[in-house]
């Protein structure tokens, strides 16, 4: 902190660490929790006696994960599903986002556009006709199920649309003047600019997809189909009933590991792909955000 400061400024300053390192540590201190549980041995868990470090060391949870042959296909789905769903929502949003950033001036029925998106935020379709849509169109028990419905997720564009308008007009008037069209000015003058945005967004579309479970519950047919976090959440729910079903090979790792830890296990398997990729797009991610947010 600055010397000369004033007291207000630094009391103001201390209180906002203070009010930051609590934040930080009420969503830290739960997964460190779950890990430590799902290392642990049972009768511990059972006991209460587990708060931030194993006790009575295991791996029988995560052995119990990864061999009973669910767990991989699942988040392969999950993982098809996010790159093919932030590839369709990044040119859908690029798409709707580039013309809606100009001016009434340059894009005559731009109001009434975003008057139409807007509208989409606050009325939804609903979800038996999205379903009964999603039906005809041939697309139950598809990967696409999980993506199309929701390839253009306005709150998104608005973020990307708002960063485009803060970009200086000289650089694509400069385009319009050596000729470049407007597929030509998007593609080589705007894409290149537009890398905080659109790893801001992609993010965002990539934490969507990966945590949503309700589609999968929904559009899948066959447990065999269901993204990650749709076992998961299934598992969750019968998470003893397939511990007492399973028998055979299985019956050392289960004897070694409790209902709690096989759930701790596989939800900081889930987790685990996205607190690994953030940490990469974190500086796009703050400066596409805060410049998204300067003017509506």
């Amino acid at each position: 902190m600055d010397l000369f400061e004033s007291p207000a400024r630094k009391v103001f300053n201390v209180v906002n660490y203070i009010i930051l390192i609590v934040t930080g540590l009420t969503c830290v201190v739960p997964f460190i929790n779950l890990l430590a549980i799902s290392f642990s041995d049972s009768g511990a868990v059972a006991a209460g006696r587990v708060s931030f470090w194993p006790v009575g060391f295991t791996t029988a949870a995560y052995e119990f994960a990864v061999t009973n042959g669910k767990f991989f296909p699942a988040l392969f789905i999950s993982i098809e599903r996010v790159i093919l769903g932030v590839g369709v929502n990044l040119i859908f949003l690029v798409m709707a986002a580039y013309p809606l950033s100009k001016t009434k001036q340059q894009f005559r029925t731009r109001n009434v556009f975003m008057v139409y998106f807007v509208a989409t935020m606050i009325i939804g379709g609903g979800l038996i006709p999205t379903y009964i849509l999603v039906t005809k169109l041939g697309l139950l028990n598809s990967i696409w199920a999980l993506i199309l419905p929701g390839a253009l997720p306005v709150w998104t564009m608005i973020i990307l649309m708002n960063f485009m308008r803060q970009m200086p007009q000289d650089i694509e008037e400069a385009a319009i003047i050596d000729g470049a069209g407007v597929l030509r000015r998007l593609i080589s003058v705007m894409l290149p600019l537009l890398k905080p945005a659109l790893a801001t967004v992609a993010l965002f579309c990539a934490v969507g997809h990966w945590n949503d479970w309700f589609s999968g519950l929904i559009y899948m047919q066959s447990p065999s189909r269901y993204p990650l976090q749709t076992y998961l959440q299934a598992l969750l729910l019968k998470m003893d009933e397939i511990m007492r079903l399973s028998g055979g090979d299985y019956m050392r790792i289960i004897a070694m590991m409790s209902v709690r830890t096989g759930r701790a296990a596989q939800l900081f398997l889930g987790a685990l792909p996205m607190m690994i990729l953030y940490p990469f797009l974190q500086k796009y991610f703050t400066k596409g955000l805060v410049v998204g947010s300067v003017k509506g």
